[in-house]
């Protein structure tokens, strides 16, 4: 796991917890040493703070690379900072200082939703003229295919396992987040709208106060 982190006492208290859990850490303290070893980790923590650039600047640059899940544990709280890195990619984002056990959880969510090969599903759902590869983690439409991050993926096979039924949100944040997650963040509501631009052929409907749907067939 890489810890990118310019602060050394927060790095080192991370690695620590961090190595208690069983992880290997790697610490670096620039957004140029992320990309440079990014290839080597299963998860990246990020700061927003680094020493050579902005951390939703290494941010953009590492999706621009690679899928590598990460986890933004930054000081900054605000709303824009937070829609922005998730945007951009952010598999989830915590704000300092972070409860440790909180912390383990988020990275035992992203660890199982990227590594889940939904056993025992259809391999791929047809919706429209959109192929869902549930098994490849790959969407494809006729102009080609789609790239989505691995929290987008597993939101929308959330949705695409149950094409034509209405899922609740708490459901879709049990399976995707883990129950640890907070239901107030708004990841949910950043993902689902990356996730209806970057496919604007299907069609989910919101069903207020509940959840959504993925509509059978083409879009109206």
């Amino acid at each position: 796991m890489l810890i990118a982190e310019d602060d050394a006492s927060v790095a080192g208290a991370l690695a620590a917890v961090l190595a208690r859990a069983g992880h290997e850490t790697t610490g670096v303290a620039r957004g140029g040493d992320v990309l440079l070893r990014h290839r080597d980790a299963e998860l990246v923590l990020l700061d927003l703070g680094l020493e050579d650039m902005d951390g939703l600047e290494a941010l953009r640059r590492l999706r621009a690379v690679s899928d590598v899940p990460a986890i933004v544990v930054t000081a900054r709280g605000d709303e824009r900072s937070t829609v922005r890195a998730l945007r951009l990619g952010a598999d989830d984002y915590l704000v300092k200082p972070v409860r440790m056990h909180e912390l383990l959880a988020r990275i035992e969510a992203v660890a199982r939703r990227r590594g889940t090969r939904d056993a025992g599903a259809a391999d791929a759902v047809m919706v429209g003229d959109v192929r869902i590869d549930l098994a490849a983690h790959r969407v494809s439409t006729p102009a080609g295919d789609v790239a989505l991050t691995p929290t987008e993926h597993a939101l929308l096979a959330v949705l695409a396992r149950r094409v034509g039924v209405a899922v609740s949100r708490q459901q879709i944040l049990d399976e995707v987040w883990g129950d640890a997650y907070a239901a107030t963040s708004r990841s949910y509501d950043v993902h689902l709208a990356q996730v209806r631009q970057k496919l604007p052929g299907l069609t989910i409907t919101t069903i207020r106060g509940f959840g959504c749907r993925l509509e059978e067939g083409d879009a109206a």
